[in-house]
């Protein structure tokens, strides 16, 4: 069987365009890999959780201390890496239902107090 002469060129045509759609589609157009986008998403979603947790907890723990006044004046006077270390010393990073502080949420925390 012979096939249209017309073929060769629309198959290797086809195959450029493939191609060059891949590479601008990866390059500029924002496509990513299964496994980047799964990464993509743990990190954000572990973000979103510091964020609740330190809204939710850490700031109320800080609230109801009531040395809250002169742990947050210490707190200003530290160094930002040293400033997790002080709420978790103060017991603001520790989730209810745990004996652990947790340092994600005693950094951001920390920050926020700070400011």
């Amino acid at each position: 069987m012979k096939l249209p002469d017309w073929l060769n060129p629309a198959l290797k045509g086809a195959a450029a365009g493939a191609i060059a759609a891949a590479i601008v589609g990866f390059t500029w157009g924002g496509w990513v890999t299964g496994s980047t986008a799964r990464q993509m998403a743990t990190d954000r979603s572990r973000t979103d959780v510091v964020d609740a947790l330190t809204t939710s907890v850490c700031m109320e723990m800080s609230k109801r201390d009531p040395m809250s006044a002169q742990k947050i004046v210490e707190l200003k006077a530290a160094s930002s890496w040293s400033r997790a270390d002080l709420v978790m010393k103060s017991g603001w990073a520790t989730m209810p239902g745990t004996t652990e502080p947790n340092r994600d949420v005693a950094s951001a925390c920390g920050a926020k107090l700070s400011t």
